[in-house]
């Protein structure tokens, strides 16, 4: 694309976005590096709790800055989100208007800048990350601990009323299919850009695996509640290796894993574990209870993986039901498994992986289709 060198862009982060391992955050990091590949002089806004200064960013953009995120039980007595409340600095405003470049607001959570009037001639765009008061509503039926679960749904309610704030928006750049499909029953200007991510190639080795793979961060109560359900209601009757693997197990799963003679816990695996393990099972499996945002652990799994054995919730509008076998209870996870247990992974399976990958996932065609979108 022409003079892309000459173009600048601010990108305010609801968080650092590195170490990239979880979701929103791998998103912004492989959006920044992809911009700042194409010549887009990024500048950095992120809103800091927690997470480390990180030199990688400056390596990458035109400039980084922080912002300590105000974590005060305070905001939860606003009438506007936690998530949005939190995130507020007089000297990002300042900051930003030192320049009239565009903005990226990143998820809901920075979206208090729309209602900032000395930003108003801008053009600023926002990355949803998610239906936020979906994704909020499902953390609190997902939640057992009486506090969490009342903050969960009052924050829902709170980011319902506060979406129509998007409608002041230039553009709506949605993270999956459906995410764009309800925005635009809503909001004019949307647009389906799939997450962006560490991939570059499909890397997969055929043949045959003899274990079955669950990975995800274990403190989560989602991904709690899916091994839950995977150990108690697939695995308990099935002579199947099933590994579990992922970051701050509690220690209510380790003892429940640790009384089951066929599933073996990894706790805390480095990346390039995490990666042999996926690479070497015969299926990555993956259930979710709420169909919100893309699960980017997905991906990871399709890149590096044999098969993919998912419910319909995993997949939610990411376009990806092709690639993966999919079973929605208990007795049909069973019949699956058995199935893809004796089969061997064809390097025509590899084949179709790369072929639907590079159409939907490729960085680069999409980095193209959000410089013409937001700068």
């Amino acid at each position: 694309m022409d003079n892309i060198a000459e173009k600048h862009l601010h990108i305010v982060s609801f968080d650092v976005p590195w170490p990239a391992n979880y979701g929103g955050v791998i998103d912004v990091f492989f959006k920044v590096k992809a911009l700042s590949e194409k010549g887009v002089k990024v500048h950095l806004h992120c809103f800091e709790y927690g997470r480390k200064k990180a030199k990688v960013l400056e390596d990458i953009c035109f400039s980084v800055n922080y912002y300590k995120r105000d974590i005060s039980k305070k905001h939860l007595f606003k009438n506007i989100p936690y998530i949005v409340s939190s995130r507020t600095s007089e000297s990002l405003v300042a900051c930003l208007l030192e320049d009239d470049y565009p903005i990226l607001l990143e998820g809901l959570h920075t979206c208090n800048l729309l209602n900032e009037r000395r930003l108003s001639s801008r053009k600023i765009s926002v990355r949803t990350h998610n239906v936020e008061h979906d994704y909020y509503l499902n953390l609190a039926k997902a939640e057992s601990a009486l506090f969490k679960k009342y903050y969960f749904y009052n924050e829902a309610g709170k980011l319902k009323k506060y979406q129509k704030v998007l409608k002041k928006a230039d553009h709506l750049i949605a993270i999956s299919q459906k995410d764009a499909d309800y925005f635009a029953e809503s909001f004019k200007n949307v647009t389906f850009i799939p997450a962006f991510h560490p991939h570059k190639a499909v890397n997969i080795i055929p043949g045959k695996g003899n274990y079955v793979l669950y990975h995800g961060n274990l403190s989560v109560a989602e991904n709690f509640n899916a091994v839950r359900f995977l150990v108690n209601e697939v695995f308990n009757d099935m002579p199947v290796p099933f590994k579990v693997a992922g970051l701050h197990p509690p220690s209510q799963l380790v003892h429940l894993l640790a009384e089951l003679p066929n599933v073996e816990l990894i706790a805390n695996p480095t990346d390039e574990a995490l990666y042999k393990l996926i690479s070497e099972a015969q299926v990555n499996i993956s259930v979710t209870f709420q169909a919100t945002g893309l699960k980017l652990k997905l991906l990871n799994t399709l890149y590096n993986g044999r098969f993919s054995l998912v419910n319909d919730k995993m997949l939610s509008g990411s376009a990806l039901d092709s690639l993966c076998v999919i079973a929605n209870d208990a007795s049909a996870l069973k019949k699956q498994l058995k199935r893809l247990m004796k089969q061997s992974f064809t390097e025509k399976a590899i084949s179709l992986r790369k072929e639907k990958l590079a159409i939907l996932y490729h960085n680069g065609q999409n980095v193209d289709k959000l410089i013409e979108l937001v700068t």
